[in-house]
């Protein structure tokens, strides 16, 4: 019974990790927020395979993976703008489009409309961007890892454009998935 827990487990530490991360940016200490973020990124992995090894997959694993990694994914991004490692527009970019997709979510559900709850590829190459820029900004400001120019721009400010243009493309394909918010003609209350 335990090991079928652990995954959960493992996944609830992940949880409990983002206010430490939090804390840890605010107070400055990037180096052992990037080993804390880099952990998190382990056990993210760990749980998944621990699932699939011991067929141990549940529905409350289902809802509390995505949701340990999306709370710790977002808080990093608030607390590194706060500080002023990411600009705040790009935080702004993410925070909204992440608030977007739930309540479009949350629209569809009480219009009752069917939805599969399954990620666009896009929003997985832009959330895995976002967890490499979240890591790079940790690691050049807390462990001292390079950060090249290149024509005048450095690694972390391409980044920071490439996450931009990845997080609005997303957004827009969840939009044009959630067909109804622009279509009049999909059911729904009628005003």
């Amino acid at each position: 019974m335990v090991l079928a827990s652990l995954p959960n487990i493992i996944t609830f530490g992940r949880l409990l990790a983002v206010p430490l991360a939090v804390l840890l940016i605010l107070d400055h200490e990037l180096d052992w927020a990037f080993w804390l973020f880099v952990a998190a990124g382990v056990s993210d992995a760990l749980d998944g395979a621990l699932a699939r090894l011991l067929r141990a997959r549940s529905a409350l694993g289902a809802y509390l993976d995505p949701l340990a990694d999306k709370a710790l994914l977002v808080t990093v991004y608030i607390a590194l703008g706060h500080e002023g490692y990411l600009p705040k527009w790009l935080v702004i970019l993410v925070v909204f489009r992440d608030v977007m997709i739930v309540g479009a979510v949350l629209l569809l559900y009480t219009l009752k409309e069917s939805l599969a709850m399954q990620p666009l590829w896009i929003s997985k190459f832009n959330t895995l961007a976002q967890i490499a820029l979240a890591a790079l900004v940790l690691a050049v400001h807390g462990i001292g890892f390079p950060n090249p120019t290149v024509f005048g721009v450095t690694l972390t400010q391409g980044a920071v454009w490439f996450i931009a243009a990845t997080t609005v493309i997303s957004g827009a394909a969840y939009l044009r998935r959630g067909n109804l918010l622009f279509n009049p003609y999909s059911g729904g209350p009628q005003r």
